[in-house]
């Protein structure tokens, strides 16, 4: 991946974290909202997956902006917040999702036991 490349994922993950956050969103809602999976939205977040136009455009529209805000420098969003506060909001961020995962993995756990009990009485 080239030089280019790269900034344009970091610039197009940092903004939709920024949008998203501005106007309240998790990613679980704006996953929903656009009709993707909370993984390929994180995926995207991270800059480990790229987006079609169309994708690109349905992000825009549901946080109210315009397609090139999603590339926006991130000095020219975050006009008065410094990068470590915006560094922290981004470690909350990342802490939340893990928590919940922890949370909620003995619950999956547990509902896996008996779907598969109940499919294979056997085991």
């Amino acid at each position: 991946m080239d030089t280019a490349e790269q900034e344009c994922r970091v610039l197009l993950s940092r903004n939709i974290k920024c949008f998203r956050g501005r106007i309240g969103l998790s990613q679980m809602d704006l996953a929903l909202k656009l009709g993707i999976s909370t993984t390929f939205l994180s995926d995207i977040e991270t800059g480990k997956k790229w987006v079609s136009a169309k994708t690109l455009s349905d992000i825009a529209r549901v946080l109210k902006i315009e397609v090139f805000e999603l590339f926006k420098p991130v000095e020219a969003l975050n006009q008065g917040i410094s990068e470590a506060v915006m560094k922290y909001l981004d470690d909350i961020d990342d802490t939340v999702i893990m928590a919940i995962g922890a949370s909620i993995e003995p619950m999956v756990r547990k509902s896996l036991k008996k779907v598969r009990k109940y499919y294979n009485p056997l085991v």
